[in-house]
């Protein structure tokens, strides 16, 4: 008996250890590994689901832009994500700061709009994975004479992404390689704080189904006074 009541509270005072640790490091993990709690999906009908560790998004044959978003709201912080497009021929991205807004298709959700983190396959040519682009308000983000296709992204393979954002400050890093280091308050100002979205992008006629996936998804909350 004793030593049952010992080695319970060797366990206790780990998971004490343990729960101290991941309080002072501050970072949160969106994605538990086996279910969709804390998501909500918005505008199209892709299908989202859990496999092998990772939410995979797949494309419907005529569905608008789908998103699966995060129930909580964010303003400043660090974000960090792994992707793989398991097709090359998808378009995707990762909404930050992101709203709903006007009547959307009769939904119950508007639409969705603010920063999207480009996720896009480099290809023969490099691509613009890693810019921001404004879904549904406005376009590139990014200006134009700094969206220099890159080859950051490895095509069919697992991509490490970390999103900084600091009030009109945002920036991005592939695979360890800074991407881009936006500053600009005209466009950003509108969007300070929002929901984190997993974009499974529409598709042309005939194309398809293709299919994306996203695992390891943790943030932590920044001191807006700080930079």
């Amino acid at each position: 008996m004793k030593k049952h009541v010992f080695t319970a509270l060797a366990v206790a005072a780990m998971a004490v250890t343990v729960g101290a640790f991941a309080e002072e490091d501050g970072w949160t993990s969106l994605f538990d590994g086996k279910s969709l709690d804390g998501w909500t999906q918005k505008n199209g009908t892709a299908t989202y689901r859990v496999e092998e560790g990772a939410i995979v998004g797949q494309t419907t044959q005529g569905s608008p832009n789908s998103f699966l978003c995060s129930k909580e709201e964010y303003g400043d912080f660090e974000l960090e994500f792994d992707v793989k497009l398991i097709n090359s021929e998808l378009n995707s991205g990762v909404q930050i700061r992101s709203a709903t807004a006007r009547p959307f298709r009769d939904q119950e959700f508007g639409r969705v709009n603010g920063p999207q983190v480009e996720i896009e396959a480099s290809g023969e040519n490099g691509a613009e994975a890693g810019y921001i682009y404004g879904e549904a308000c406005g376009g590139w983000m990014t200006p134009e004479d700094k969206l220099i296709p890159l080859k950051v992204f490895k095509d069919g393979e697992w991509n490490h992404y970390r999103v900084v954002a600091q009030g009109a400050h945002i920036q991005t890093w592939i695979n360890g390689e800074q991407v881009s280091d936006l500053v600009d308050e005209a466009k950003l100002e509108s969007h300070p704080k929002g929901f984190i979205g997993l974009q499974v992008h529409a598709i042309g006629k005939d194309e398809g189904p293709y299919e994306v996936a996203w695992r390891d998804i943790r943030i932590k909350p920044l001191d807006a006074a700080k930079e």
